[in-house]
């Protein structure tokens, strides 16, 4: 059940959802309808965070479980601390006794050494069972089965394989040959139980959309005879995926999340949902449009995704509140990227969701979230913009929505990159909305308000929520507009001119030297305005962009001064900044492998096992594109001597011949700490479609380099990091340049390594003509590397 339930009323009446973030106006006191006792203000959360995508939920006995891809395990008792509890596809995961040798079926089916999202769910003879499921990933082939357990950590045992897809020119599930535009690919399942108490199951991913299947609850199979099952959403590979269904009894709704899009940081996942009122369907959205319909266009590219982007009702998407220099807190602010994988659940009559997201500026890195949901007049779910942080009263006054608010809106429902910011929006005493929306707006009942704004009157729920910057309980509002977009809002803090532009002058802060282009704000708190000046502009100009004296002159230092303004109000602050000369000497190190791993310049290397740490591993020679080349197996790696280059500005070339290729695998790793590395994928993460790419962590960097280099030949490959400038090329030609890279090796302790990391599968293939350099390469330097 959902908290707050109200029957729908007709579409004529129907209300929505606020908008629009505010700046200006003083908060005014309580009106004597108003009075009242204070709101009792709950304790600081203390959160913890786990990792677990596409997290699905089962309580047991008090305790909130989430299963998710890769054999990822959390578990909380409160929905706020979170407690990893299992990770990894391999014999060390409890989840299975081993899992690889239970689960051997479907992951040689799938051609994967991977777990894609499960569902766990009690059966009636109180044994848990796991629906599983693995995927090849670039294609739909895919097997999903049933593992059962006396207990919900396990361990679990394989009931066996009930449904395959991808099994191309070949007779599919429904006895029809595979298509997969039309079928399935078997992932991603939820089960749930109806108003009758009938099992189903709802899975699907891209390809031929959402599909349903009714189970026997008592085997938890599928009952026979039903093929792929019934289709719902989706089809001609619509990127719209993880459904999951919450019956309200109260509304007699069936509620189904999906999530549009891609998952990466850069995919634009965004969660969805539509409603139905029998578990099979139809599912419509707001304007009444069959989810069963929504595919999308044959005659465009794969994964068409303007076509069913107006589609369902958007709940969540990228978004920021921003932080600005002045504003409580620290950092840039709270944000999600690529939210999806949701999973929908009520506890004591309140709901929530529960996902994993993404976050600005942070590339795939991705956490669990819980957010709690509310309904509106018409029986349509909103989230709550603030993560949940604990029971708070939401018992308000009219005085609590007049004031500023920080508004995101999530229209227009595109899946893409963009991030949608808060706004400065101000609820006047005298009932106006003003400032990025103008309208007016209304009190509704207890915990709601009507904005009334271009058009559409739009129903906003109140609640109040923990704001992790500024450490303290906020009143936040959200709705939906009448396109089916959400619209957020958090109540912002109002000090004077004078406050504002000095809390903007004390958080100032510049480096006491920098060789990189320095981020200089021009915007702080309350819409203050910063103006900078530059002592020597042709070193550091009034934007930040740096240039370094030449090699041979003296370091430069500049005085930067901050000019703030707000109104009458005014500051100035200044900050010195030395900018070293550029001091490179060219090739640093040498490493042909003929025979051994003898450096020219340098120290010998070290053979390694899988990881950095390790001890053991094997490193053979073969022929090369000079000589010999280092031959690695797939459990080796090369130690190089520490600090072979620090500082800002550094290049590597050398060659290499893969024998495969596997997302995440180093070939050249070079690293500060575990917090601050730089990492060359010849398979990406996935959050560039595999293709080769230059990584960087936790200050992420996604360098894409166009295309995946071919396994089993040989590529060379290059790349210079100068001052945050980034520019790789391979088979000397310039395939990326880029700005904003991190400064990774601050010295010379820094950690360098041929083949492994600390964390992933270590490289198979072959490596030769390593050369690490303290200085920019440039494209003709690569052409005669690459010349070979």
């Amino acid at each position: 059940m959902f908290h707050r339930v109200v029957i729908p009323v007709p579409a004529s009446r129907r209300s929505k959802v606020l908008a629009a973030l505010a700046v200006g106006a003083a908060l005014i006191g309580a009106t004597p309808a108003d009075a009242g006792p204070p709101a009792v203000t709950p304790p600081a959360p203390e959160f913890a965070d786990a990792t677990v995508h596409d997290p699905d939920h089962i309580e047991v006995d008090g305790v909130h479980y989430v299963f998710g891809s890769h054999l990822q395990v959390a578990k909380s008792d409160d929905l706020v601390a979170w407690e990893q509890v299992a990770e990894g596809v391999n014999d060390a995961n409890p989840i299975f006794d081993d899992v690889t040798e239970e689960l051997e079926e479907a992951l040689a089916w799938a051609q994967s050494d991977t777990l894609w999202a499960p569902d766990v769910t009690q059966l009636p003879d109180g044994r848990f069972a796991m629906y599983y499921n693995a995927c090849k990933g670039d294609s739909p082939r895919s097997a999903m089965g049933l593992a059962v357990a006396d207990k919900v950590t396990g361990p679990y045992e394989d009931q066996g394989i009930f449904l395959k897809s991808g099994m191309w020119g070949e007779e599919s599930e429904d006895g029809t040959v595979y298509d997969a535009t039309v079928h399935p690919n078997v992932v991603d399942p939820d089960v749930f139980t109806d108003a009758d108490g009938r099992w189903w199951m709802v899975y699907g991913s891209f390809s031929g959309g959402i599909f349903i299947l009714e189970l026997d609850p008592a085997t938890g199979f599928p009952l026979p005879d039903q093929g792929y099952g019934t289709h719902l959403w989706g089809g001609n590979h619509a990127r719209i995926e993880g459904p999951a269904v919450q019956y309200d009894a109260e509304t007699g709704y069936y509620y189904l999340y999906v999530t549009y899009g891609g998952l990466d940081a850069t995919g634009g996942y965004n969660v969805r949902v539509a409603r139905s009122t029998a578990p099979d369907g139809p599912y419509v959205d707001m304007s009444g449009r069959d989810m069963a319909e929504v595919k999308a266009d044959p005659t465009k590219p794969l994964f068409d995704d303007a076509t069913i982007a107006p589609t369902a009702v958007k709940l969540m998407g990228n978004h920021e509140f921003s932080r600005v220099p002045g504003d409580p807190g620290t950092g840039r602010g709270i944000g999600y990227v690529s939210s999806g994988g949701s999973s929908p659940i009520t506890v004591d009559g309140q709901s929530y969701l529960i996902f994993h997201t993404r976050f600005p500026g942070q590339g795939e890195l991705h956490q669990v979230r819980v957010h709690e949901m509310f309904l509106d007049t018409e029986g349509w779910p909103v989230v709550a913009p603030l993560r949940y942080g604990g029971e708070a009263s939401d018992a308000t006054k009219r005085a609590d929505a007049v004031g500023t608010w920080a508004v995101v809106d999530h229209a227009p429902k595109d899946i893409d990159t963009d991030v949608h910011r808060a706004q400065a929006v101000t609820l006047t005493q005298e009932g106006e909305v003003t400032g990025a929306l103008t309208g007016t707006w209304e009190r509704d009942g207890q915990s709601r308000i009507l904005l009334h704004l271009d058009g559409d009157v739009i129903e906003a729920e109140l609640s109040r929520q923990f704001d992790p910057n500024r450490a303290e309980w906020v009143w936040t509002f959200s709705g939906l507009r009448d396109s089916g977009a959400a619209l957020w809002g958090v109540r912002t803090e109002l000090v004077p001119p004078a406050e504002a532009v000095q809390r903007v002058a004390d958080d100032l802060n510049l480096p006491d030297t920098t060789s990189t282009d320095l981020l200089l704000p021009t915007v702080g708190t309350q819409g203050s305005t910063i103006a900078w000046a530059s002592s020597v502009p042709a070193v550091i100009s009034p934007d930040g962009d740096v240039t370094r004296p030449a090699r041979g002159e003296a370091d430069a230092v500049v005085t930067l001064t901050a000019t703030i303004t707000n109104g009458d109000a005014t500051a100035e602050v200044s900050f010195q900044v030395t900018v070293p000369a550029r001091s490179g000497t060219g090739l640093v190190a040498s490493y042909g492998f003929d025979g051994d791993l003898t450096g020219t310049l340098t120290g010998t290397g070290t053979v390694t096992g899988p990881k950095i740490p390790d001890q053991g591993g094997t490193i053979t020679y073969a022929e090369g594109v000079t000589g010999q080349a280092a031959v690695f197996d797939g459990a080796s790696g090369v130690r190089l001597p520490d600090g072979l280059v620090h500082g800002p500005t550094w290049s590597v070339s050398l060659w290499l011949n893969p024998a495969e290729t596997r997302a995440f695998t180093t070939s050249f790793f070079a690293a500060q700490s575990t917090e601050s590395w730089v990492s060359l994928l010849p398979e990406g993460h996935g959050g560039v479609g595999g293709n080769t790419m230059l990584w960087s962590g936790t200050a992420w960097y996604d360098a894409d380099l166009g295309r995946r280099i071919p396994t089993n030949e040989w590529t060379h490959v290059a790349f210079t990091v100068d001052a945050g400038d980034v520019v790789a090329w391979l088979d000397g030609e310039r395939v990326y340049e880029g700005a904003g890279f991190p400064d990774v090796l601050k010295d010379s302790t820094a950690v360098f390594a041929l083949g492994v990391n600390w964390w992933d599968l270590p490289y198979r293939g072959l490596m030769d003509e390593l050369r690490v350099y303290d200085d920019v390469l440039t494209d003709a330097q690569v052409a005669e590397l690459a010349a070979g």
